[in-house]
Parts: structure tokens; C-alpha cells; sequence
């Protein structure tokens, strides 16, 4: 078995769960010289990013894996590492190799007739889920109408954060954040897990992350969820000193190794590892492995395609410290029209795909519909 092609599909589409904004994501096909496909995903955000990586998958990596075997997933994972010094140790590199990583997975899973979460070390059946939105810091009539809508529906977590525009992120007005989070506890009653994504439009310090998570603490937040900029570690540690609220970060960032500077400085509570952004499966894999070591737990970062969610799903179902599984709540091109089976919460939880590699099957239709030309 050996690799024949590996294509590059970068994607443009409306998310309805971002006002209808458009959203860009790189899909990447695998083919083997048998007829395996496998496929991957990276989550671009931005269209120059999305068409950068196509380039570096089609002229640098894609002929440096044609012909090898792709069951050999942790020898390629490193040889595309390997290639990529040059022109990355993140950003448009990491993407390339998390989409092509994602794909071998699902082939190595198809070929050997097993889901991805066997290869992984097990599974859980089923995932707790966790509604996660952009919600509306102006209308809290709205605002609390939608999320007592997901407890309805069976959701016994939440999750909200940024805003409808930059102007009116979460994060940038104190009594509005309060005014929000209130709104929300009180159209979700006091069961539901609860989770505020400060999100990136805005920077708090440490001092005034500590001043709003301790003027939450009458909410009884789940976890606060990147609080601070990325690279404040020295602040994260104060933070997390400080408040009795769990603090999560972790999906802006793209290595082994930035992770484990969060672990080791003892900076998080939980990371947020997303397989499309930090060195795919493998990558995603070793962060998670090495946050159990430390007695750090983690969500996985999905809010892309059905593609990531899959991978996503597998690697959350194969780990021992997983909190709860995000989900998209609404439909969304990427998640409902892009496979034919996607997939859903019900009664709270999400059922495991069980078919090889991820389980899903991707209609090629709906990736020419949305391709950029």
C-alpha cells in the first residue's frame, strides 16, 4: 500500500453560527494506490491562509509522502516536521501537516477495517456535549432565549464567548460581562455547566482577568477559557493562582512543545489542543498524553468542518481526561451539508462514529460547491 495523490481543497463558507461571516478551512484528500481515501482538514479562518496552504501541500509535502506507506502515520508525521523547518514551527506548516495527518489516520484506520479511536488505546461510547456559540452580549432577551433553547434540547453544557463584532466582544465592557454571564445562568438554571470564552478581540491583563473571574464566581463558571494573550504565561500563573474558577487555553496555539510550556509553568487547568491547527491527530495526541502525565485535563478545540469534529471525537473518546465535547449547536455547511452522516447531540451526548478511520463520508459535491476558484 502506497500513497498516489494527496489533493488540496481550500474552502470558503457562510457560518451561520458567525452571522453568516465567511469562514475558511483547507480539506485535504488522500488517495492510495489501491483506492483508499482518506480525509483531513485544517481550520485557515482567513482565505489567504486556506490558499497558503494548498501551496505548501501541493509543492512541498504531498511529493515527499507520494509513494511511501501511509499506515506508517509517526514516521511521516515526522519527515513532514522535518521538511517544514525552514518555513515554519507553526503557522502555515502546522496546518499542512495537521490536514495530511488527519487523512493518513483515516486511511491506516480504513486499511486496517478498524475507527480511529482503536488505534488510539480505546473509547468511550458516548461524549458528553457542550453547545458552543458566538453569543450576543447587546440583545439578553435573545441571548437568554437561545441558550435556554440548547437545555431544551437536551445540552447539559454551554459554552459562549466573543461577540456579534469587535466592537461589542465579550471582555470589553465590565458590566456587560456580568450582565451577560447573568443572563445566561439564568436561562440555563443552576445545573448546567456553564463556560465563558473571553476570546481573542480582546487583551486582559492578569489583574483584571483575576477582578472579572472572581465577580463570576457568583455564576458558577465550568472554566474561563482564554483569558489572557497566549504567550502571558508568567500571567496565566497568577491568574490561576488567584481564583478558585478553572482557566483553559491552549487553541491558539500550534506545538508540542508551546503546550508543554503551559503544563510545565503549571499555568492551565485544562488545554484546548484542536487537531486541525496543532499537528493533527499525532500532534494532538502527545499534548493530550502529556496533559494526563501532569494531571492537566483537556477539551479538544473543534469549530470548523465535520471532518475535525470526527477527529476531534475519536481522540476525546480515547482519552482518560476529557471534560466535555463541543459542538456546533445549529446546522452548518461544514458540519451538515460536507458528510452524510454527521455528527449530533442527542439527550446531552454525542454517538462515537464507529465506521473505519473516522467514520464519516464526505460529499465531494458539497467540497466543489464551496472550493475557491
Amino acid at each position: 500500500m502506497v500513497i498516489d495523490r494527496i489533493e488540496a481543497f481550500p474552502l470558503h463558507y457562510p457560518e451561520p453560527h458567525d452571522s453568516g461571516n465567511s469562514r475558511y478551512v483547507t480539506l485535504v484528500k488522500l488517495t492510495t494506490a489501491d483506492g483508499l481515501v482518506g480525509w483531513g482538514e485544517c481550520i485557515c479562518q482567513f482565505p489567504e491562509a486556506a490558499l497558503a496552504t494548498r501551496v505548501i501541500v501541493d509543492a512541498g509535502l504531498a511529493p515527499l509522502l507520494t509513494g511511501q506507506d501511509p499506515r506508517d502515520v509517526e514516521r511521516l508525521w515526522q519527515a513532514m516536521r522535518d521538511r517544514s523547518w525552514w518555513y515554519g514551527n507553526g503557522g502555515i506548516a502546522a496546518f499542512a501537516i495537521s490536514a495530511i495527518d488527519m487523512a493518513l489516520w483515516d486511511v491506516k484506520g480504513k486499511a486496517l477495517g478498524v475507527p480511529l479511536y482503536d488505534l488510539l488505546g480505546g473509547r468511550r461510547a458516548k461524549l458528553r456535549a457542550c453547545a458552543s456559540v458566538i453569543f450576543d452580549t447587546e440583545d439578553l432577551a435573545a441571548t437568554h432565549a437561545e441558550f435556554a433553547g440548547y437545555v431544551a434540547r437536551g445540552y447539559t453544557a454551554v459554552k459562549g464567548g466573543w461577540g456579534k463584532s469587535r466592537a461589542t466582544s465579550f471582555g470589553l465592557d465590565p458590566a456587560r460581562d456580568l450582565r451577560v454571564v447573568s443572563t445566561i445562568r439564568d436561562a440555563i438554571g443552576p445545573k448546567v455547566d456553564f463556560v465563558v470564552d473571553v476570546g481573542t478581540h480582546v487583551h486582559w491583563t492578569s489583574s483584571h482577568a483575576i477582578k472579572m473571574a472572581r465577580a463570576f464566581e457568583a455564576y458558577d463558571l465550568f472554566w474561563i477559557e482564554e483569558p489572557l494573550p497566549q504567550d502571558d504565561i508568567d500571567g496565566y500563573v497568577r491568574l490561576r493562582r488567584a481564583v478558585a474558577t478553572p482557566i483553559a487555553a491552549g487553541e491558539k496555539e500550534w506545538t508540542l512543545r508551546a503546550f508543554k510550556a503551559l503544563i510545565d509553568a503549571g499555568a492551565v487547568d485544562i488545554v484546548m489542543p484542536d487537531a486541525g491547527k496543532a499537528e493533527g491527530v499525532t500532534g494532538c495526541k502527545k499534548i493530550i498524553d502529556l496533559a494526563a502525565a501532569h494531571g492537566v485535563r483537556f477539551t479538544p478545540h473543534s469549530w470548523s468542518s465535520a471532518i475535525n469534529t470526527a477527529a476531534a471525537a475519536h481522540l476525546f473518546a480515547s482519552a482518560a481526561n476529557g471534560v466535555v465535547f463541543e459542538l456546533k449547536p445549529n446546522p452548518s455547511p461544514m458540519q451538515h451539508e460536507l458528510v452524510r452522516d454527521p455528527i449530533v447531540q442527542v439527550d446531552g451526548y454525542v454517538t462515537l462514529p464507529n465506521g473505519p478511520g473516522l467514520g464519516i463520508a464526505v460529499v465531494e459535491d458539497v467540497v466543489q460547491r464551496y472550493l475557491m476558484r
